[in-house]
């Protein structure tokens, strides 16, 4: 069966592990739109699916409203494109024309990274070191790259902006030890193991967990081994960086513990789940590395990737179908 009808949140995110690219088309019964644009659908699902790489789905909102919840689903027909369980596109609208210039966009950088062999990397080049929640999406393209803010850190390594970068960190591959006059993509402390930044972002967040990559290695010129962040505090919608003096009066939301089982042997990547009802209305975040998990005097880290959701989503007994009369 060329599209697969949801009938189950656990379903779906099986599909969205097992199948590199997802395409889900939300509905509803009573939307005229809807079934306008189904033949339309169904003849791409025909045409592109490819088991385990292409898979189309439908899902009836009203059936599922935790999945339309999830994925901020405010109107029918809504079109979403996942890629490694990620939220990529977004079609809102019965518009054959865009729908079908998405997913023949879609099809054909499928048969690209096919041919190039970078399966393991999203067709934007946008690395992940661990795979969202479920219900989740990488959000880290909401970070405003010119206002972030680093304090302490050694101005022989990188700035803060190569924690947000798109790219695989050099770490993974070993090339992370470069010495200290070549430009560094990942970050270390100065004058001791703290480190302070301030992340603002260009849309209100609902921010569900963070995932933090660092690789503890010497450079060939330092034999001092930088260490992994160990104490992590979390303070949200400041208008600036906190100083380290200052964020010891004032009380974190939520400070963390990683635990040296937490960090994946393969990526260098540690998930650090956030109390999510403290974090609902988020336009910056302070990530205060306060130790980490050795006797170094420096601390290291690769990369930093938001989890979560953007925008504020509406109660679905609201939703309106779009081109559609509101139903009683």
């Amino acid at each position: 069966m060329a599209v697969v009808k949801i009938s189950s949140a656990e379903q779906f995110n099986s599909l969205l592990t097992s199948s590199r690219f997802v395409v889900a088309d939300f509905y509803a019964d009573w939307c005229g739109p809807c079934k306008a644009i189904a033949p339309v659908y169904d003849s791409l699902a025909s045409q592109l699916s490819r088991p385990n790489h292409i898979t189309f789905t439908k899902i009836n909102g009203d059936e599922q409203q935790q999945l339309a919840q999830a994925y901020g689903v405010r109107a029918y027909p809504t079109f979403i494109v996942f890629e490694n369980g990620n939220k990529k596109q977004t079609v809102a609208g019965a518009d054959p024309r865009k729908l079908n210039e998405v997913i023949q966009t879609l099809a054909s950088e499928a048969t690209k990274s096919d041919a190039t062999g970078t399966a393991e990397s999203s067709s934007s080049g946008v690395w992940s070191g661990a795979t969202p929640a479920k219900g989740y999406s990488d959000v880290t393209d909401q970070v405003e790259i010119k206002g972030l803010e680093l304090l302490n850190r050694d101005t022989e390594r990188g700035e803060a902006r190569v924690l947000f970068d798109k790219s695989k960190p050099s770490g993974l591959s070993g090339k992370g030890k470069g010495k200290a006059e070549s430009k560094s993509d990942w970050v270390e402390s100065d004058t001791d193991e703290q480190l302070m930044l301030y992340i603002p972002f260009n849309a209100t967040l609902k921010v569900h967990s963070l995932h933090i990559t660092s690789f503890a290695e010497a450079d060939e010129d330092d034999d001092e081994v930088p260490m992994r962040p160990k104490t992590v505090s979390l303070y949200t919608n400041r208008s600036h960086v906190l100083g380290f003096d200052e964020a010891e009066d004032i009380p974190a939301v939520q400070t963390v513990e990683i635990k040296a089982e937490d960090w994946d042997a393969k990526t260098g990547t540690a998930k650090v789940d956030l109390r999510f009802v403290k974090f609902q209305n988020v336009t910056s975040l302070v990530v205060f590395f306060v130790d980490g998990d050795g006797d170094s005097e420096k601390l290291r880290v690769d990369r930093v990737r938001i989890i979560g959701d953007a925008g504020e989503k509406r109660d679905m007994g609201k939703l309106e179908k779009i081109g559609d009369e509101p139903g009683e």
